[in-house]
């Protein structure tokens, strides 16, 4: 919970943006919108981890990304701590774990 919150606050912070929580059925999933368009960048949600291909029990925290670089989304499956865009289609989202296996920063400057 804690990158989660952290998250929050930096969003809050430098683009003046609220998480919303428009899943009744899923109150702990958090999508942040581009406060002009509406739009998603981000969808923060906790999945089973063998959902995800993990090894274990219980949930994990990650957080949705939309890039608009595919090979970048490329380069960066392939590194611990990121995997293709969970529950979301198209090529240009990628999956991060909120597990502490990626930076906080390099999370922020994606």
């Amino acid at each position: 919970m804690i990158i989660r919150d952290q998250i929050f606050e930096y969003v809050r912070n430098d683009y003046g943006v609220e998480p919303d929580r428009p899943f009744m059925n899923f109150p702990s999933y958090c999508v942040l919108r581009h406060q002009s368009s509406k739009k998603w960048f981000a969808l923060i949600m906790d999945v089973p981890r063998e959902k995800l291909g993990l090894e274990g029990a219980g949930r994990v925290d990650i957080i949705n990304l939309k890039l608009n670089d595919p090979l970048l989304v490329d380069l960066l499956v392939r590194q611990e701590g990121y995997l293709r865009g969970y529950h979301i289609s198209g090529g240009n989202w990628i999956s991060v774990l909120l597990d502490g296996s990626v930076d906080f920063e390099k999370i922020c400057a994606l």
